[in-house]
């Protein structure tokens, strides 16, 4: 690797991200238009969260801005830790579009994730090598192993971004927040190639939430959803491995990354965890889908798509601002924990509320039938 050249590096990066912000912003109409045209559009079913059917292509601009700005912009003497990583997307963006054009099974599209995260382990080399000191196991993985955990980490954060694409600009902020996160500390830990991939996708969301906030004239479908949730999957396993390694400098590192890539992938991966579980003890497939995310609660409990998604936001941005400050004074367990009691606390005082208006609503009816039912012929 070349020396870092921190007034070069960082205007680099700022370019990446205003680069594929305008491409995705100037491209994106058109497609949209298209999509129009030939009625590639999500129409509204019983737990939608929109009522009109709305072209799902955003995910199309947002790799191309992606792909594009990243091979641009990326030194050349650092594509041969990039090419795994966009070899694996394109697949992913093949499955994806595939999906939304014209649907495909589910046993297929997670055939097509395992493909491309079988490109990332055993090519690109992104690995976890061990627990990292969760539930007390500092000792190293043997490769197979390795190669297992990686491989299951990979497709639980690629679906669980997947399925909290759910409302307008919830998909879009939630991915800009943590790609932002990851690529500044990537930058900062001089793993430049990472922090461009990191600020191309947090340019391509953000230009993609100006056509995503409501009313939406597109949503993001698998075509985005997965290669984002991919890619982040990638970003939260290398950030968990080189705070780890030998490479990284102190001020830079972590004394707890794992606690600290569960806050700043708190929202899709809390949200996937409580629902399937949620399923399961209810004797229910964990792969059904029904109205217990978190953003169909706080749409039940009576806010509009914008208003959910900003609390999702600012709930997402706190939950990393507390781990920043909290890493360095508590224990890697204490610090998951913290995490977990919060979360589950506050969905608590959301599904109770939510519980509460279903109920007044079903008296109200009630009481609107009988008092139909009473009224003479």
């Amino acid at each position: 690797m070349l020396p870092f050249d921190f007034p070069k590096d960082m205007l680099i990066l700022v370019l990446s991200f205003f680069m594929s912000f305008a491409l995705v912003f100037s491209i994106s109409p058109s497609i949209i238009r298209i999509a129009n045209e030939k009625g590639l559009v999500a129409k509204a079913v019983q737990r939608s969260s929109h009522k009109e059917p709305t072209p799902c292509v955003g995910g199309i601009s947002i790799f191309m801005g992606i792909i594009f700005s990243t091979l641009l912009l990326t030194p050349q003497y650092q594509w041969q830790s990039l090419q795994y990583i966009l070899g694996a997307s394109v697949i992913v963006f093949m499955v994806g579009f595939k999906d939304d054009i014209e649907g495909l099974s589910a046993w297929k599209k997670m055939v097509g994730l395992i493909v491309a995260i079988s490109i990332l382990v055993f090519k690109g080399g992104v690995r976890l090598e061990g627990m990292y000191g969760l539930f007390g196991i500092e000792t190293s993985f043997p490769g197979w192993l390795s190669m297992l955990v990686t491989g299951f980490t990979l497709l639980v954060i690629a679906n669980s971004f997947n399925l909290i694409d759910g409302i307008n600009g919830l998909s879009g902020v939630i991915g800009a927040i943590t790609s932002v996160t990851f690529g500044v500390w990537f930058f900062m830990a001089d793993q430049f190639y990472l922090g461009v991939l990191c600020m191309t996708t947090a340019g391509s969301l953000i230009a993609f939430l100006n056509f995503n906030i409501s009313p939406a004239s597109t949503f993001m479908g698998d075509t985005g959803a997965l290669v984002i949730g991919l890619l982040l999957g990638v970003f939260t396993i290398e950030f968990i491995s080189l705070n780890s390694g030998p490479d990284i400098l102190p001020k830079y590192s972590f004394v707890n990354p794992v606690a600290v890539a569960v806050s700043i992938m708190i929202v899709p991966l809390f949200d996937t965890i409580r629902v399937f579980t949620t399923r399961i003890m209810r004797k229910q497939s964990p792969f059904k889908p029904d109205r217990r995310h978190v953003h169909h609660l706080l749409i039940d409990s009576g806010m509009d798509h914008m208003q959910a998604t900003a609390v999702l936001g600012i709930t997402n941005l706190t939950f990393i601002s507390l781990i920043f400050y909290l890493d360095p004074i508590m224990e890697l367990h204490v610090l998951i924990g913290l995490q977990l009691f919060v979360a589950l606390a506050a969905t608590f005082f959301i599904h109770r509320n939510v519980v509460s208006i279903n109920a007044k609503k079903k008296v109200l009816m009630d009481a609107k039938t009988i008092e139909v039912q009473t009224q003479p012929a």
